[in-house]
């Protein structure tokens, strides 16, 4: 029974962080399993306070966080991280700013703020050097901040978060939640990235995303049911994501099964969702979520084509979209949850940049032409071919359009 539920998930692309694909075949893509990292990931030079009664725990990161499987038995504090953000911030109160006044306000030679800003070029923040005049960033700096995060939110959302925090740089914000899951990470935890220097998008792919250029957002959610029960529920993130785009005023964003947002044919984001806990229940999430605004000079790196907010139109701020993602994700989660994938079909319908188009189903032994019909009840993607409609697992193919 256990081994048919996780062959199950498998086939419909949910990734089982129990550790076993199907067949008893170890999973290819990363998956961190809970019990590699029994130590938790502590909060560096956080500053984590109580909201009142609300009961929020809220942390801004102003250090870097060991990657995954570097265990820590206290904060780690990073001489590169702190600077970095300061500097940052110092950039974007001026027009221009010399390396002497940049120097005075920080406290560093002027050889350190030249190697600091190196670093930031290096991690893609677009930063001019005006001769005679000293640095200038190309666009103002829009740091996140747990705050501001919070503050954004509904207060009846605050209440039932169990911890708010913004990280400077990490592996994975899926990472560094499934590391905490086995040391008692409360329900609805959230974590966000400036940087990830191993983000993670199916298939174990590389999500690539420079300094304060993307949100990097997680949430960790529980579930009484069974594993099986979440089949759907990256649609159903997917559908939250490309909703909150909207409600920000970012027009023409679609889905593209079975986890992609996209927009002018080029992929502008992507949902990773990793699972846990027993087979019937209980069971948890960690539910990703990448959104590309500003790429910058990363969009050559990028090995498929790419979009970002900034080239559809002036973006949303960063905290303001943070804060609506998270409550917009919460909404649909506990919607899920209690009735499953159903009440979404229409609306992801409405947004299925796959249906009713020629499509190519890549798969082991080659690949198969046939026409997209949309998802059926269990979430898998309806393709009509020659012999007749076969519903598709997006753990068994990957799907191209013809174009």
């Amino acid at each position: 029974m256990l081994a048919r539920v996780a062959t199950r998930l498998h086939q419909l692309g949910v990734k089982n962080c129990m550790g076993r694909a199907s067949g008893g075949e170890a999973m290819q893509a990363p998956c961190h399993a809970h019990a590699a990292v029994a130590t938790p990931v502590h909060c560096p030079r956080a500053d984590i306070r109580r909201t009142g009664r609300d009961r929020l725990a809220v942390a801004t990161y102003t250090g870097v966080v060991p990657a995954s499987g570097q265990a820590m038995s206290k904060p780690a504090l990073s001489t590169q991280a702190t600077p970095l953000r300061a500097l940052l911030l110092e950039l974007g109160r001026a027009r221009e700013c010399s390396g002497q006044d940049l120097a005075s306000r920080l406290g560093l030679s002027r050889t350190a703020v030249w190697k600091q800003v190196e670093r930031l070029r290096a991690a893609g923040v677009d930063i001019e050097a005006v001769a005679g005049r000293g640095y200038r960033l190309a666009a103002p700096p829009d740091l996140l901040d747990a705050q501001a995060i919070a503050a954004a939110l509904p207060a009846a959302l605050r209440r039932r978060l169990g911890m708010l925090e913004v990280a400077w740089q990490l592996d994975s914000t899926n990472s560094a939640l499934l590391r905490r899951i086995e040391t008692g990470l409360a329900d609805r935890s959230v974590c966000l990235a400036e940087q990830q220097s191993a983000g993670r998008g199916r298939r174990g792919r590389p999500w690539r995303m420079p300094l304060a250029g993307g949100l990097a957002l997680s949430l960790y959610r529980r579930f009484d049911g069974a594993l099986a029960s979440l089949a759907g529920l990256s649609l159903v993130a997917g559908l939250a994501a490309a909703e909150t785009l909207a409600a920000c005023g970012v027009a023409g964003v679609g889905l593209k099964w079975p986890n992609d947002l996209v927009a002018r044919g080029a992929k502008l984001g992507g949902v990773l969702v990793e699972l846990g806990g027993e087979a019937l229940g209980p069971c948890h999430a960690v539910i990703g979520v990448g959104i590309n605004l500003r790429l910058g000079t990363t969009l050559a790196a990028i090995g498929q084509p790419a979009i970002d907010l900034a080239t559809l139109g002036p973006p949303p701020p960063r905290n303001l979209l943070a804060a609506r993602l998270i409550a917009a994700l919460e909404r649909a989660i506990d919607e899920f949850a209690q009735v499953g994938l159903g009440p979404f079909a229409a609306r992801y319908a409405r947004l299925d940049v796959l249906r009713g188009q020629p499509v190519q189903v890549l798969h082991a032994g080659g690949s198969r032409p046939g026409i997209a019909r949309g998802i059926d009840a269990r979430g898998a993607l309806r393709v009509a071919f020659d012999e007749g409609e076969r519903a598709i697992d997006s753990g068994e193919v990957s799907v191209r359009t013809n174009r």
